[in-house]
């Protein structure tokens, strides 16, 4: 017994500096006394998404801040190419679930600890689950899959804070989202490399590269073929369709390079990582974790950068909210009745005093309602336009579409988009869709997959 104390004060010393004393840096809450330490391993609950090489990092250094409530949920598995940065896996583990197995080895090592492992998809869970943490700590590997825990439509109930920790090579970011507080993701998106697009008009019809024959088959050609069904990147058997698709193109024009490796590096979008980067990361996020848990510290005000590709250098720039953003900005109010048709709706934009767009494209959680360009998205969204707006939003009362189109006037028109809150009358359910936030960004709502293999 004596051994067991004498541990366990061991372990806890360097928390004990900052929950057990008071400091000139302390949040306005801060209360020291060991009844926070104990209220933080009860009460407070994390959530930490992804247990790729930053996830396991994370659950590590949480479980050792003093956090005893953790889950973590990730949909892959384990694979041979991740046991040189993930550190919590060995070769006996290939196969098996990330989550699971990052879950036990924390367990087996710190004790005291429960983490919960969750296999599966985010939109596999329902919104009330999220509500119930206290923090989500994101372990992401890509600028994709950060967006995809974005959601358009927060509710009150589902915005959390949250730490959100990134890694590219020898270079890392740390930030802190709080609600309504701070600048969301989508706010800041400019902060990284701008990512790869292509015109959809060259992907159907010059294709140059064997990317854009890739983009063809992932963008274009799975929903000619697999129409109303979602591709899943994680999915082996759909990442082989698009392969052997993209072959196809990529004959028929004459370009060679299309490789199943490359097609699951451009469809994935996957960042490249290395383990002290994903260390270094991890430890901010944890502390900062610990900072909002708690209040023994200010929080990062708001945006930590590292670099390490020559000597070392850190950084923190306090970023504030794009007050037009599409995520958390409170977009344009459009009242509807249910009987609204969606060429109704294009038609009403096109003649909106604030917006004035033409040629107008409409997307629904990362869903195309209808689409002007190219043709053959043109043709298969076509026969949207006849059906009621209610029913192609799922006949949600209220939800988030986004716009597409050219706005301006004569030799100043520009493409443009906007984020308009859709609300039905008289449904049950409808109340103010303008709420600040965006941060947890509610729900993780938009229903698609993604990959945290850090």
């Amino acid at each position: 017994m004596a051994d067991a104390i004498s541990l366990q004060s061991s372990r806890s010393r360097d928390l004990d500096k900052l929950l057990l004393r008071p400091g000139h840096l302390v949040g306005p809450s801060f209360e020291p006394g060991t009844e926070l330490r104990d209220d933080l391993q009860q009460y407070v609950r994390i959530l930490v998404v992804g247990a790729g090489g930053l996830g396991c990092e994370l659950l590590k250094d949480l479980a050792l801040s003093g956090f005893r409530n953790l889950e973590v949920i990730d949909m892959d598995r384990i694979e041979v190419s991740n046991l040189n940065r993930q550190f919590l896996f060995r070769l006996e583990d290939v196969g098996k679930p990330k989550a699971e197995v990052a879950a036990k080895r924390v367990m087996e090592r710190v004790s005291g600890v429960n983490i919960v492992p969750h296999f599966c998809r985010i939109e596999d869970k329902e919104l009330e689950f999220y509500s119930e943490f206290s923090i989500i700590v994101l372990g992401l590997d890509s600028i994709e899959a950060r967006k995809y825990d974005s959601d358009d439509n927060p509710q009150e109930h589902t915005m959390k804070p949250m730490v959100d920790g990134g890694t590219e090579g020898f270079k890392g970011h740390a930030r802190v989202i709080l609600p309504g507080i701070t600048p969301c993701f989508e706010c800041t998106i400019w902060l990284f490399p701008p990512q790869v697009k292509f015109p959809l008009c060259t992907l159907a019809e010059t294709p140059r590269t064997a990317a854009h024959c890739i983009e063809y088959a992932h963008l274009i050609k799975w929903d000619e073929v697999h129409s109303g069904k979602s591709f899943d990147p994680d999915n082996p058997e759909h990442m082989q369709w698009v392969y052997l698709e993209a072959a196809k193109r990529a004959e028929l024009f004459g370009i060679p390079g299309v490789t199943y490796s490359l097609t699951q590096g451009v469809v994935k979008n996957i960042i490249p990582a290395i383990a002290s980067t994903n260390a270094i990361i991890s430890a901010a996020c944890a502390l900062e974790t610990l900072k909002i848990a708690s209040g023994c510290s200010k929080t990062l005000s708001n945006y930590l950068t590292y670099n390490g590709v020559e000597g070392l250098h850190t950084k923190v720039t306090e970023f504030v909210k794009d007050k037009d953003c599409l995520v958390c900005g409170p977009g344009i109010l459009i009242e509807l009745d249910t009987s609204v048709t969606l060429k109704m709706f294009i038609d009403l934009v096109e003649d909106h005093p604030k917006l004035l767009i033409s040629g107008a494209s409409v997307t629904h959680r990362g869903k195309n309602l209808y689409m002007q360009a190219p043709p053959v998205l043109e043709e298969m969204t076509r026969s949207n336009l006849s059906l009621p707006l209610f029913e192609l939003m799922d006949k949600f009362p209220k939800g988030i579409v986004h716009v597409t189109g050219m706005a301006g006037k004569g030799d100043k028109r520009q493409s443009c988009l906007r984020k308009l809150r859709v609300a039905f009358k008289g449904v049950d359910g409808i109340m103010d869709t303008d709420m600040a936030g965006g941060a947890i960004q509610g729900a993780f709502g938009r229903r698609t997959g993604w990959n945290t293999d850090e």
